[in-house]
């Protein structure tokens, strides 16, 4: 019976050019949900666990970093450090590329050519406003390049170096 009366109701709405009963007023379309942003993948530490496993491997910089210098002379030190910069270094390059932050001679005055705060970080007596410049103290890197070998999903990324026994 309520149909019939609604029915009524609506002819005569319409008939008179009066609005239609709110039961018969169509509903509004739902709003379209916002896209969710994925939540940002933290960093993947294995990468940075194999290129310190890299750095193990072809300069035993971690042996040199965790053993205690103290009681070593600094010429023993010194042609340790040799050694293992040479080796470190070819390390480096044959993994990545990289390049200053800024080009410039240290020391000298320079305006940044970046915002960015990650690329630039002002230091000493900063100002509370954006300085135009100042002395360039370090040049900071830039990765360009990264081309590490792939990482084998059965290793344990965490074992950096394996032990070594020698069976005599």
């Amino acid at each position: 019976m309520s149909r019939i009366l609604l029915a009524f109701r609506a002819f005569f709405a319409i008939l008179f050019g009066n609005p239609l009963p709110p039961e018969l007023k169509p509903a509004p379309p739902p709003k379209p949900a916002a896209p969710a942003k994925p939540e940002p993948q933290p960093p993947n530490p294995a990468y940075a666990l194999q290129l310190l496993a890299i750095l193990q491997r072809d300069s035993r910089l971690l042996d040199f970093l965790m053993e205690d210098i103290a009681s070593f002379e600094d010429d023993q030190i010194g042609a340790a450090v040799r050694s293992l910069h040479d080796q470190a270094r070819d390390s480096l390059g044959r993994y990545l590329s990289l390049q200053p932050v800024i080009d410039g001679v240290e020391g000298a005055f320079t305006r940044p050519t970046t915002t960015d705060p990650a690329a630039v970080k002002f230091i000493g007596k900063v100002p509370a406003t954006k300085p135009d410049g100042g002395t360039l103290r370090h040049k900071g890197w830039r990765a360009t390049k990264v081309d590490l070998p792939t990482l084998n999903p059965k290793q344990d990324a965490s074992i950096i170096a394996p032990a070594e026994i020698e069976i005599e």
